[in-house]
């Protein structure tokens, strides 16, 4: 991530285009309906897809060789859902491809199905099931942000090795090769993009309850409720 300009079979580049394209119809459709009913939200949006976009800008270079770095959808998928999250993933890698020569076009569906689609609902899944087990609020988020940056990551190693698949071991030796490679230096940053996402949702706890309570977030039953009240 991001898997470079021209970088895919041409095959491998249409497919994973068309596998990412209901997703992105589906949240342009959800991204309209929350703003044509909360024109409010526009503010939460904004800021949730520059964390995405700053976040994923970010090339740390690792010490096998390669270049990691944040994803930042795990925050837009709680506070909007997954749909609206593909859309302001496919937004931020487009900007990407044509500004900061980060992917490419050709590329793009293949980006978009690891970070924008599998990230987003890896990490608001998790994030759902340990808020319906009383988990506290934080801990959650943390966990979200933790397997949306980690998860977009493994699809990106599977994509890489079905494209390249080792001669001697075929997809399954090329997938440990590859996700070894990335492993080193991702599970380092999906922790401290986990504790960035974490403060950030503080802030918005003390800024903008409202509309934390409006989007679900902030809105639970049972002991989770009592602990973030304790929390505030």
């Amino acid at each position: 991530m991001h898997i470079a300009e021209g970088y895919l079979p041409p095959l491998h580049a249409v497919a994973w285009g068309a596998a990412s394209a209901p997703f992105v119809v589906h949240g342009v459709r959800a991204l309209s309906r929350e703003v044509r009913a909360h024109p409010e939200s526009t503010l939460l949006l904004g800021a949730s897809g520059a964390f995405t976009f700053v976040l994923s800008a970010l090339k740390i270079p690792s010490v096998t060789g390669s270049c990691s770095h944040p994803t930042g959808t795990g925050l837009g998928a709680i506070l909007f859902r997954p749909p609206v999250m593909a859309v302001l993933g496919t937004i931020t890698l487009l900007f990407q491809a044509l500004l900061l020569a980060h992917g490419g076009l050709t590329t793009l569906g293949a980006n978009v199905f690891s970070m924008a689609v599998v990230g987003p609902w890896a990490g608001y899944a998790v994030f759902r099931l340990l808020r319906r087990w009383d988990v506290p609020l934080m801990v959650s988020v943390f966990f979200a942000a933790f397997v949306a940056d980690l998860s977009t990551y493994c699809v990106t190693s599977v994509q890489l090795a079905l494209a390249f698949p080792d001669p001697g071991t075929g997809v399954a030796g090329s997938l440990a090769k590859f996700a070894g490679i990335f492993a080193v230096t991702q599970l380092p940053l999906a922790v401290s993009e986990g504790l960035l996402t974490v403060l950030v949702m503080r802030l918005l706890v003390k800024s903008s309850k409202g509309d934390l309570t409006r989007l679900g977030v902030l809105v639970s039953g049972g002991r989770a409720a009592h602990k973030e009240a304790a929390a505030r």
